[in-house]
C-alpha cells in the first residue's frame, strides 16, 4: 500500500506563487522570495527532486546576477556545472536500478530531456567544465524544461488532459527468441554451452524492456515521480510488471498455442511438464530480481479468470490457473520476501471459482 506523500506546501496555492515568483515575475526580489521559501520548505521537509534542483539553479543564478569579481567565474562555472549535474543525475537514477545498466541518453531522451543537457552534464563531470555562458543558457532551459515538467502538470493536474504512454517496443519477439533458444536446449543438451550467450542476450533485452516499461510508466501514471522516497510498493515497476504479466498470459507463451501441449499432469494442480521446463528458467531469472513478479503475475492471471474473457477457451483458463497455482506453490506469493498467507488463501478462492463447472461453457469450443 502507497502511504500519503508528505509535500513541503501548505496547498497548491503555496506552490503557485512560487511558480509566479520564478517564471512570470521578472525582478531580483521575486527571485529572493522564491529562493527563501524554497529554502524555508528545504528545512521543514526533503524537497522533491525539482523543488531541490530549482533551487540550486536559482541560487546560483541569483550569485551570478549580484557577481561583481571576474576572479571568481571559475566558483560560479563550477556552481552552475554542479546543479545541472545533480538535476540530471536525480532524474536519472532512479531510474537505473535493473540488473543491467542503462546509458543516461537512453533514459533521458524517454524522459524528454533534451539531450545536450545530457552532453554537457558529461562534459562537467569528466571533461573541461563548459563555458559561463553555454552554462548560463543550460540553467534557463533546465528551468523552462521544470516548469513543463513539474510545476504546470501539478498546478494543472485536475483540468489537464489524462497523459498517454509512450509506446513501448513489442515483447513478444524478444519472448520467442527466448523460446527457440531453450526449446533447442531441451531437445539436446550438449547445445547448452553454445547458446548460454544467447540467452543471456535475451534475458538482458527482457530486463531492459521492463526498464523501458518503467520509464514509460512516469507518463501512463501521471508525469514523472519528483518524491525521490523509497516506498514499498514502486508504481511504475508495478505498471511495468503488469504490462510483463499480460504478455506472458498470451497463448504460445505461458501457455501452449497447440491444445495437443496442452496436457496438464494428474497428480499435481500443474501446467503441462513441457511448459514448466520451457518457461522456468526465465520465470526464475524474473523472480530473482523483482520480487513482486510472483504477486502481480497471479493478480493479472486472477483477474483474467474472473472477467471471463470470451476469446479464452476452458484449457487456456485452466492452463492459466494451474500457473497460478504453481506459482503460489512454489513461491508461496510473497512481496518483497514476505509471506502473504492472506494472498495466497484469495488467489486459491479465485481459481476454485474459476474453475467451478459451467464457468468456463460460454468459451469450451474456443481453440
Amino acid at each position: 500500500m502507497r502511504l500519503p506523500r508528505r509535500v513541503p506546501w501548505a496547498s497548491l496555492d503555496d506552490l503557485n506563487q512560487v511558480c509566479i515568483w520564478i517564471y512570470y515575475d521578472d525582478s531580483e526580489e521575486s527571485n529572493i522570495l522564491a529562493i527563501q521559501t524554497l529554502s524555508a520548505w528545504k528545512v521543514t521537509t526533503a524537497l522533491p527532486h525539482a523543488l531541490d534542483s530549482t533551487l540550486a539553479l536559482l541560487a546560483v543564478t541569483q550569485q551570478d546576477n549580484s557577481q561583481t569579481d571576474s576572479s571568481s567565474y571559475l566558483s560560479l562555472r563550477q556552481s552552475y556545472a554542479a546543479a545541472l549535474i545533480r538535476l540530471v543525475n536525480g532524474l536519472v537514477d532512479p531510474l537505473q536500478l535493473g540488473v543491467y545498466a542503462r546509458s543516461i541518453a537512453a533514459i533521458a531522451a524517454q524522459l524528454g530531456l533534451p539531450a545536450w543537457l545530457v552532453e554537457l552534464r558529461h562534459a562537467a563531470t569528466h571533461e573541461d567544465l563548459p563555458s559561463l555562458e553555454l552554462l548560463r543558457q543550460a540553467s534557463r532551459e533546465s528551468l523552462t524544461w521544470l516548469l513543463n515538467n513539474y510545476f504546470l502538470p501539478i498546478l494543472n493536474h485536475s483540468t489537464s488532459a489524462e497523459p498517454q504512454p509512450k509506446t513501448l517496443p513489442p515483447l513478444l519477439p524478444l519472448l520467442k527468441r527466448y523460446k527457440t533458444l531453450v526449446k533447442a536446449t531441451l531437445r539436446d543438451a550438449s547445445l547448452r554451452t553454445r547458446y548460454k550467450a544467447n540467452l543471456s542476450t535475451v534475458l538482458k533485452e527482457i530486463e531492459g524492456w521492463i526498464a523501458d516499461a518503467k520509464v514509460a510508466a512516469n507518463i501512463a501514471i501521471g508525469g514523472i515521480d519528483w518524491s525521490g522516497t523509497a516506498e514499498d510498493e514502486d508504481p511504475r515497476e508495478k505498471w511495468a510488471l503488469d504490462r510483463l504479466s499480460d504478455v506472458l498470459l498470451l497463448k504460445s507463451v505461458l501457455v501452449p498455442l497447440s491444445k495437443k501441449k496442452r496436457v496438464f499432469p494428474e497428480d499435481t494442480f500443474y501446467p503441462p511438464v513441457s511448459s514448466i521446463s520451457l518457461w522456468t528458467p526465465l520465470l526464475a531469472h524474473l523472480f530473482q530480481y523483482h520480487a513482486d513478479l510472483p504477486r502481480v503475475l497471479c493478480e493479472r492471471t486472477a483477474s483474467f479468470l474472473v472477467s471471463g474473457d470470451p476469446r479464452s477457451s476452458t484449457s487456456h483458463s485452466m492452463c492459466l490457473a494451474r500457473w497460478a497455482a504453481w506459482i503460489v506453490d512454489k513461491n508461496n506469493a510473497t512481496s518483497n520476501g514476505r509471506q502473504d498467507s492472506g494472498f495466497r488463501r484469495d488467489i486459491v478462492a479465485i481459481l476454485l471459482q474459476a474453475m467451478m463447472p459451467g464457468a468456463g461453457t460460454d468459451r469450451a469450443t474456443k481453440p
